[in-house]
């Protein structure tokens, strides 16, 4: 790429084999066993290696003229020879199905320490996370922990202890000079495939920054598919994806050039090498230092490492791609928790359920105040009720309330709790939402009710679908509460899928009800009987109700009128009628509009 820097610090990065470490090797008893026998196995198959070049040597020189010329050939010793071959590689075979079980344990540990991460970061983290591309980032993240164990324990410290044993045997048997050439062979080769892999590393961080756009894109055009179609720009999406694929193939078109100078280079070297030792051991033949069988061994000794060696290229290339791979999730890992218990949080205690908001501030960006010293009460058992105009700050409330931010000043207590002192869970177990934007899972119904209490029975989920007023609707369709509701519910209308949520919600028994809009998707006729369902419902909870629809919060016991991120009015209905300020202009103007929403429904059609 353009303009990228050469990388030139070509020390191997440990930092992630630390962090991967206490995983590999897990508290499991199991794990370390096969830890263990795998290590034995590349031992034991290394050692038979290194002594298969001797029995070759053995067998060469027992069928060399100058010995003899034996009539009897020696079957024990190329029986040896191909036992030492075969077992060497059953025990790899062995080895490499030992260390799956390590290996895919640490996989499950982190991609399950990544998801629960991400799980636990702030809703603004998830405001602006791109889907397509976060889910790429820990695919191959998991993949490449995968990459970087199988080829760092079985092939990048194998192949240096081997060229360490084969070195000093050179040394040792054949003199030093045949050492030398090897060692300054192999160090060319190293030291040259580190310097262009560090170079075509650039590429790589390329290659995957536009595989993650391009990713995202899709992902984001087909989930708005109907909105694509609205608007003719089917072309305009066929553009933005293209442009990122262009950027991928100009990046991968480099890298794979990157690759074939690797290659070449490498080939280059090899052979070089591999001919200058067979000529000095010509030479010692010919001079009669050697022996043919030497001659041979020799040159199987140095097949034997450069073709090791030459699969090392490619293991290092695999575990930098790895490590950048790594690098993307692991940043995931270090992204701060922003709202975080407490280390000593306790459970929240919930007895009534009574909400303060006292003093509360809050913003989303410093330079736009959102809530300006907030203070009201939701008294246990009573029902409040939140309205005001679009942007007045009604569902920043809700939000503050299940902690997905803290406030900026001010504190929010249950039960005079402050619920920054206790456990999140603790504090979302005591509440059920109806949010404005219901999303749902791609499963069933049956599923998706359920959500709101997994290990409910079916008559529950019934019972909780009759409430909310979809049981009919349900068993109307063909596979009833196994209907699949599709991407994000999209087979069912606004309204369909606004009930399901009312039914979860009814379903998981909260103590606090918070309805955001609840009734906001739904035809008039379903809006007054589910309107009749919340109502009894929560006579004996504690209730908070963000509207924007005045008619849906006329039964409650104080109304608040939020305007510029503070409380205009508040009292009773009649009592802000009687006021004649910002509320009864509202109402005036909803009385005046038409009541009915269209409950479209595709699948009705």
């Amino acid at each position: 790429m353009a303009g990228t820097p050469i990388p030139t610090d070509l020390k191997f990065n440990f930092r992630y084999m630390k962090r991967l470490w206490p995983h590999l090797w897990a508290t499991d008893t199991p794990v370390k066993v096969r830890f263990a026998i795998a290590l034995t196995l590349l031992v034991a198959s290394k050692i038979l290696l290194l002594y298969v070049p001797f029995l070759y040597k053995k067998a060469v020189n027992f069928l060399s003229p100058e010995l003899g010329a034996h009539t009897v050939v020696p079957i024990f010793i190329i029986l040896a020879y191909g036992g030492a071959r075969l077992t060497s590689q059953l025990f790899a075979e062995i080895r490499d199905g030992v260390f799956a079980e390590v290996v895919q344990s640490a996989i499950r540990q982190i991609g399950l320490m990544v998801f629960k991460h991400i799980h636990g970061l702030s809703l603004r983290f998830h405001l602006e996370r791109q889907t397509g591309g976060l889910s790429r980032v820990i695919e191959r993240g998991t993949k490449a922990i995968e990459t970087l164990l199988t080829f760092l324990t079985f092939n990048i410290i194998p192949t240096f202890l081997e060229i360490i044993l084969v070195a000093s045997l050179f040394a040792y048997v054949y003199g030093l000079s045949f050492a030398i050439v090897i060692i300054f062979t192999l160090a060319s080769y190293i030291i040259l495939t580190l310097m262009i892999t560090e170079w075509r590393i650039s590429y790589v961080r390329t290659m995957n920054q536009t595989d993650n756009e391009a990713t995202t894109k899709a992902v984001d055009s087909l989930l708005n598919y109907e909105t694509v179609k609205y608007f003719n720009n089917e072309e305009h999406e066929s553009q933005r994806f293209g442009d990122a694929l262009d950027r991928y193939k100009i990046a991968a078109v480099k890298n794979r050039l990157g690759l074939s100078l690797l290659n070449s280079v490498q080939a280059a070297i090899i052979t070089v090498g591999l001919v200058v030792i067979m000529l000095m051991a010509g030479s010692e033949v010919k001079n009669g230092h050697l022996t043919v069988g030497d001659f041979v061994a020799l040159n199987a000794f140095v097949l034997q490492i450069y073709l090791p060696l030459n699969f090392l290229g490619f293991a290092y290339r695999e575990i930098k791609i790895a490590l950048v791979n790594m690098e993307q999730m692991f940043s995931l890992l270090d992204a701060p928790r922003e709202v975080q218990d407490l280390p000593n949080a306790s459970e929240l205690i919930c007895h009534h359920g009574a909400i303060s908001f006292k003093n509360i501030s809050f913003h989303y960006d410093d330079r736009r105040p959102i809530l300006k010293d907030i203070n009201f009460e939701v008294p246990a058992g009573k029902t409040v009720a939140i309205v005001g105009s679009s942007g007045a700050g009604k569902s920043t409330i809700s939000r503050l309330l299940f902690r997905f931010y803290d406030p900026i000043a001010g504190q929010i207590l249950i039960d005079g709790q402050d619920i920054k002192t206790v456990t999140q869970d603790s504090l979302r177990r005591l509440i059920g939402i109806v949010p404005q934007d219901t999303v749902l899972f791609n499963d069933t119904i049956r599923y998706n009710i359920a959500y709101g209490r997994p290990l409910a029975s079916d008559e529950e989920i019934i019972g909780a679908a009759k409430a909310a007023q979809i049981h009919e609707f349900i068993l109307s369709l063909p596979e009833g509460y196994s209907s699949m509701v599709g991407e994000r519910g999209l087979k069912l209308s606004g309204g369909e899928k606004q009930r399901v949520a009312i039914a979860r919600t009814f379903l998981k028994k909260p103590k606090i009800f918070l309805f955001d809009e609840a009734t906001s998707a739904l035809d008039t006729r379903t809006e007054k009987e589910i309107q009749k369902s919340l109502e009894s419902l929560s006579q004996h909870h504690t209730t908070l109700i963000i509207a924007h629809r005045l008619s849906t919060v006329v039964h409650a016991h104080e109304i608040l009128v939020l305007e510029g991120g503070q409380i205009a009015e508040r009292g009773s209905h009649q009592q802000l009628l009687a006021q004649g300020g910002l509320y009864t202009t509202m109402w005036e103007r909803q009385s005046t509009q038409s009541p009915a929403v269209p409950d479209n429904n595709p699948s009705s059609r």
